[in-house]
C-alpha cells in the first residue's frame, strides 16, 4: 500500500459503496459534489478554490472546433506520474487517433497552456493526488502514468446549443477519466450518458452542482453529453468542467 492509500481508504470507508468496486463492476460512477469534496480534501486543501474556478474566465477559444461552427474555450496541460510524484511536463499537443475522435482525430492539436498559477494551485494538486491514488489503486501494476488536463468552457447561445462532446458518444483512448463540474451558469440539460461497446445505455446523470463528478473506466465504456442550451436566451451561459485523463505509459 502506497503512502497515498490510507487517506483514500479512510474517506472511502464512510461511503455506502466502494467507488473502486463500482468502477470494477460497471465501468463508471457518478459522485455528488459533497462526497467528492471529502475525497479531494483527503489529499490536500481546496483553499484556493475560488481563484481556481475564476481561471475558467481566462480560457482561450478552441480554434479547431470553431472551424466546424461550434463554440468552446479551453486550456490544456500534460503531467506525468512515477510512483507518488506528479510532475508538470513541457507544453505539448493533444492527440487522438480517428479511432477515438472521428471529428478531430488524426492531428496534433495545440491548445493554450494551463496557466502556471493553476497548474501549481492547491486545488489542482489535491485533485491530481486523489486521481493518482484512486486510479492507481485500480491498476497497481502500472508504474508510470501519462496525465492530461483539460479546462473546458462550453458556451451556449440562442439557437446554437453548446456541444460538450461534439464527437458524439465516444471513448477518449485512455485508461481512466475524471470529469469534474466547476460551474454551470444559465444552462439547461447537459446529461452525461454511459454506454456499452454495442451502444446499450448503461446509465445517465447530470452534473449540476460544483464538484459533481463522473469517474469513468475508458477502456470499458463509452460516454457522451447531451447539448446544452441557455435557460434565459437573453443572458450569457456556460458549462465549465475539468477533465483529467490517465493513460498508462509504455
Amino acid at each position: 500500500m502506497s503512502r497515498l492509500e490510507p487517506a483514500l481508504s479512510n474517506v472511502m470507508s464512510v461511503d455506502s459503496h466502494s467507488l473502486r468496486e463500482d468502477l470494477r463492476r460497471g465501468g463508471f460512477r457518478f459522485v455528488e459534489g459533497g462526497e467528492m469534496r471529502g475525497l479531494l480534501e483527503a489529499f490536500g486543501p481546496l483553499s484556493d478554490w475560488d481563484h481556481f474556478v475564476g481561471s475558467w474566465n481566462n480560457l482561450e477559444p478552441d480554434a479547431y472546433l470553431a472551424n466546424v461552427g461550434l463554440h468552446r474555450r479551453r486550456r490544456h496541460a500534460v503531467f506525468s506520474a512515477d510512483g507518488e510524484a506528479v510532475v508538470l511536463e513541457a507544453h505539448q499537443p493533444h492527440y487522438q487517433s480517428r479511432d477515438y475522435n472521428t471529428l478531430q482525430g488524426g492531428i496534433e492539436r495545440w491548445f493554450a497552456p494551463v496557466l502556471p498559477e493553476v497548474a501549481n494551485s492547491a486545488s489542482l494538486r489535491s485533485i491530481l493526488g486523489f486521481c493518482l491514488a484512486f486510479f492507481g489503486g485500480l491498476a497497481p501494476d502500472v508504474p508510470s502514468w501519462h496525465i492530461e488536463l483539460h479546462q473546458f468552457r462550453i458556451e451556449a447561445r440562442p439557437g446554437e446549443p453548446g456541444q460538450p462532446t461534439p464527437e458524439g458518444v465516444h471513448r477518449d483512448g485512455v485508461d481512466y477519466v475524471l470529469v469534474l463540474l466547476i460551474d454551470r451558469l444559465n444552462i439547461a440539460s447537459g446529461t452525461t450518458t454511459i454506454h456499452a461497446a454495442g451502444g446499450k445505455l448503461l446509465g445517465s446523470f447530470t452534473l449540476t452542482h460544483a464538484l459533481d463528478a463522473a469517474l469513468v473506466d475508458d477502456s470499458r465504456v463509452f460516454h457522451g453529453v447531451t447539448p446544452v442550451e441557455p435557460e434565459d436566451p437573453a443572458e450569457a451561459s456556460h458549462r465549465d468542467v475539468l477533465v483529467v485523463t490517465f493513460r498508462r505509459r509504455s
